[in-house]
């Protein structure tokens, strides 16, 4: 016999667990169904970002940047330290501590707000009467029915053709966050966030790390001017960057990888490293779910469709996050998740794409919201930049990282903001301001009359501000 539930969310990712959270706090009866294992077996919601991304990514960065400072800095403040040994174990001891952390937090969350759990493999069985079947297969296989089903089911690393994950010598984000060793020689392929936050934490820690991209340009998303600087920093630092490549065969073998490509000038050129990380995009993880049982339209990517309202081609079956349209970012997907709970509550649930903030877990941070010069270019839209240096900020030499700068792009007419645009220091905290300010369509002279703590990071934010009326205090 089946279970009854008002909404049936399927996968426990940001996505998921979210719109269950809030589709529960609605006064609907949840259910949310996730597969994850922990290495015991065990529930392990969360996702691939509390699981194999966001999460453990950054308690690798952040460990690796403790150890490079303790390097290379902490002289500086008068530290002496001795010799610095990095326990590689230790530290992915410490980063899986962090990630069940936040799956029993996602499981208490669940627990809080009367959320069914089901750990197994959601999949549809049949639609009826106005209700849906949803099959979970796990230890126990069982049917759950609902009105509403929620497709929150993520995406999969992309495989190179010809250069399948074997998550020992080539590895997706799920491999490279559990390298057991420094690696003498560092392979990545793919110049995005997961190839330059993997190679950052290893080159950190000893790796000679190649960074092999097929586009000619660097960062071909980000501004310009960021790019630029991003580039040099990462170069001076000793990533080894390669444009417009092209990769011919991968050879994998006891000893390591064979990287086989041709540089921009076409030349052949090999490369040997121990390991490898392919980052070059994820793709709609719709495997097994089930689609045709109940007519569920796909595209041609394999992702779900839906409209602007996350509605797919079915009476009440919404699909949000990595498996729809849009940026694969974690915080769109949450954003989604509660709009779609909020919309089967008959409230008006939003997302605003133009306000959806990017960052880069690098050293520099990278960090941006709303449209590039490069975008505003294209669309001939008239516009004034200001741009302010942390190396003229007071907290950023306090800290002794004086690198990057605030950019702000604001409309020549109407001095509304288009876009923030940083690199430097805690840049993915300071973009939560624009953000706050392009929802409210606050222009650039608003920011530039606000009055910001001394000495602060965000002193560069008003500064970049007034940059772009030309009127700047301290450069």
């Amino acid at each position: 016999m089946s279970k009854q539930f008002d909404v049936v969310v399927i996968g426990g990712g940001p996505g998921g667990y979210i719109a269950a959270i809030r589709a529960a706090q609605l006064g609907f009866n949840t259910a949310c169904i996730d597969e994850w294992k922990n290495d015991k077996g065990g529930p392990a919601p969360g996702g691939t970002c509390t699981n194999v991304g966001c999460i453990p990514s950054k308690a690798l960065l952040q460990s690796s940047e403790h150890f490079d400072h303790a390097n290379h800095h902490f002289a500086e403040h008068g530290i002496s330290t001795g010799t610095v040994k990095m326990d590689v174990a230790k530290m992915v001891a410490r980063k899986d501590t962090v990630v069940k952390q936040n799956n029993d937090g996602i499981l208490y969350l669940f627990k809080k707000n009367k959320v069914s759990f089901f750990h197994g493999r959601g999949s549809f069985v049949a639609a009826k009467d106005g209700l849906y079947e949803v099959k979970v297969a796990g230890a126990a296989e069982e049917v759950l029915t609902a009105k509403h089903v929620i497709i929150a089911t993520g995406s999969n690393a992309r495989q190179l053709p010809g250069a399948a994950f074997d998550e020992e010598n080539i590895l997706s984000n799920d491999g490279a966050l559990r390298i057991g060793a420094v690696p003498k020689k560092l392979g990545v392929i793919g110049s995005g966030v997961i190839g330059l936050e993997m190679g950052s934490v290893w080159r950190r820690l000893g790796s000679e790390v190649t960074v092999l991209e097929g586009l000619p340009t660097f960062l071909g998303a980000v501004d310009e001017g960021v790019a630029k600087e991003a580039f040099k920093c990462f170069t001076k630092q000793g990533l080894k960057i390669e444009l417009g490549v092209k990769i011919s065969d991968v050879k994998s073998t006891k000893k390591g990888v064979t990287v086989s490509y041709a540089n921009a000038k076409g030349e052949a050129q090999e490369l040997a490293v121990d390991k490898l990380i392919v980052s070059i995009g994820r793709v709609p993880n719709t495997i097994g779910l089930n689609t045709e049982a109940v007519g569920l339209q796909l595209d041609e990517r394999g992702a779900i469709v839906v409209n602007a309202d996350c509605q797919t081609n079915l009476p009440n079956v919404w699909a949000v996050g990595d498996v729809v349209r849009g940026p694969m970012l974690a915080h769109k997907a949450e954003e989604e998740g509660v709009a779609v709970a909020e919309r089967i509550a008959g409230q008006h649930g939003h997302v605003n794409f133009n306000t959806i903030p990017w960052v880069i877990y690098t050293s520099p941070e990278i960090a941006w919201v709303g449209r590039t010069e490069q975008q505003l270019k294209a669309d001939g839209v008239a516009y004034k930049a200001g741009q302010f240096p942390f190396l003229a900020n007071g907290r950023a030499r306090a800290l002794g990282d004086t690198t990057g700068f605030v950019k702000f792009l604001a409309d020549a007419k109407t001095d509304e903001i288009l876009g923030v645009h940083i690199i430097g220091p805690m840049a993915s905290e300071l973009i939560s301001e624009a953000v706050v300010a392009m929802e409210f369509k606050a222009s650039a002279e608003d920011i530039a009359r606000i009055c910001h703590a001394h000495p602060s990071l965000s002193e560069a934010t008003k500064e970049a501000a007034l940059a772009v009326d030309k009127r700047t205090l301290n450069f």
